[in-house]
């Protein structure tokens, strides 16, 4: 696994499967799943107690690391699901340079590198060695997180497409928060369509990403879809069939 230092001082790392790096080497690595994934998410349920997130995919594992770290000091509990295909890469996080901030994970770390999963009195994770549309499929739990951070559209087709997001919108709590890193068009419109409201992550000195909600928040800039549309005939979601 090809390691690289990011903008923030922390390691990603380049997955030879789909020729494409963990996170954006510009923004860096933690302080791009801070910022464009865990702090809006927790920010939005701050009042709730327990919290069930979906992780997509599990990678390096970041989101999940850093959303224990922001959870360090609180009472909440959380239940969180990763689907990652990739064993052997799960198998070396045990071995990943992590940064400092993680230390106090590490019995984590290393149980879902070995076991892929833990639990203890607050926490439990079970990151499941199969593909996300099927462990999508599977779930009977309802999510007040997603965390919509699978390699891009580009690179990875399946895990963007409005038939994709149908299978997500099934499985979220009415009040969930989807987060993103793609602003692209197509992914708003396979949200948009399936009766999501979208935002704009404003971000400072990063670049945008996008929420999700399934009512509407007066926190962030909102994206009228419609009006897009109306704008722009060509603007469509991506689709299983590829008639885009």
């Amino acid at each position: 696994m090809k390691k690289i230092l990011t903008a923030d001082n922390t390691y990603s790392a380049y997955s030879n499967i789909y020729k494409e790096y963990y996170h954006s080497i510009d923004d860096g690595a933690l302080k791009e799943s801070l910022n464009k994934h865990v702090l809006p998410a927790l920010k939005y349920h701050k009042s709730k107690q327990s919290i069930n997130v979906l992780d997509i995919c599990f990678g390096l594992g970041y989101n999940t690391f850093a959303t224990l770290l922001k959870l360090k000091n609180s009472n909440k509990s959380i239940h969180i699901v990763s689907p990652e295909l990739d064993l052997d890469l799960l198998r070396s996080l045990q071995f990943f340079n992590y940064p400092s901030e993680f230390e106090f994970l590490r019995e984590i770390i290393v149980s879902l590198s070995t076991k892929l999963y833990y639990k203890d009195t607050k926490i439990e994770i079970e990151i499941i060695n199969k593909d996300a549309r099927e462990v999508i499929k599977e779930q009977k739990y309802r999510f007040d997180v997603i965390y919509q951070d699978a390699f891009s559209p580009t690179k990875n087709p399946s895990l963007w497409t409005y038939e994709y997001f149908k299978d997500l919108r099934r499985i979220m709590s009415d009040d969930c928060i989807l987060t993103t890193y793609s602003i692209a068009t197509p992914v708003r419109m396979g949200l948009f369509l399936n009766s999501m409201h979208i935002y704009t992550n404003d971000i400072e000195n990063m670049r945008k990403s996008t929420l999700a909600f399934n009512q509407k928040c007066g926190e962030y800039k909102y994206i009228d879809m419609v009006k897009k549309q109306l704008n722009n005939p060509n603007a469509k979601a991506f689709y299983d069939d590829k008639s885009y």
